[in-house]
């Protein structure tokens, strides 16, 4: 098969893009998830093991406190053979520390505007958000938005998690 078209942009509603043009603070981050594939755009993200120098998805009995913000997509990313963009480890990542963009919620979660934001730190959803509070999750200072992206994708806003 070959490739007959070719676009320049990352489609609208994207995990790990920018929702629009407010003030936002994005930071560099590596990936220090062991496994391939594990840390995808649009997840919440905490320190890892070098905190301040790289992220990893959250575990059980991480706290609010180690919360770094949503991973971004950088436009640089190749795809892999399934059309995926796979994050390799030690690759460097964009870490949006406030501002508003699409990220990744649980399956069946369907937030309203101004819905608290929760971040899952435990099984196989830990890394995406929620509206929902309760164990396994987080409290995250942001909200959600009212645009919906992708499948599985939701705008939200990420407010100074140090205020």
């Amino acid at each position: 098969m070959r490739q007959l078209s070719y676009t320049f942009h990352t489609q609208i509603g994207s995990p790990g893009g920018l929702l629009n043009l407010s003030p936002y603070r994005i930071d560099s981050r590596a990936n220090g998830e062991e496994t391939p594939g594990r840390l995808k755009f649009g997840m919440g993200v905490v320190q890892g093991a070098a905190p301040g120098a790289n992220i990893a998805v959250p575990q059980s009995g991480a706290a609010p406190a180690q919360f770094e913000g949503i991973a971004m997509t950088g436009y640089t990313s190749e795809l892999n053979v399934s059309g995926e963009a796979e994050l390799r480890q030690h690759a460097t990542v964009g870490v949006l520390r406030y501002g508003s963009a699409w990220a990744r919620i649980v399956e069946g979660v369907e937030p309203d505007y101004g819905d608290p934001l929760h971040l899952v730190v435990t099984g196989d959803d830990a890394g995406l958000f929620t509206n929902v509070s309760g164990a396994g999750t987080i409290a995250i200072n942001g909200r959600f938005g009212k645009e919906r992206g992708t499948a599985g994708v939701a705008a939200v806003d990420l407010y100074d998690q140090n205020v």
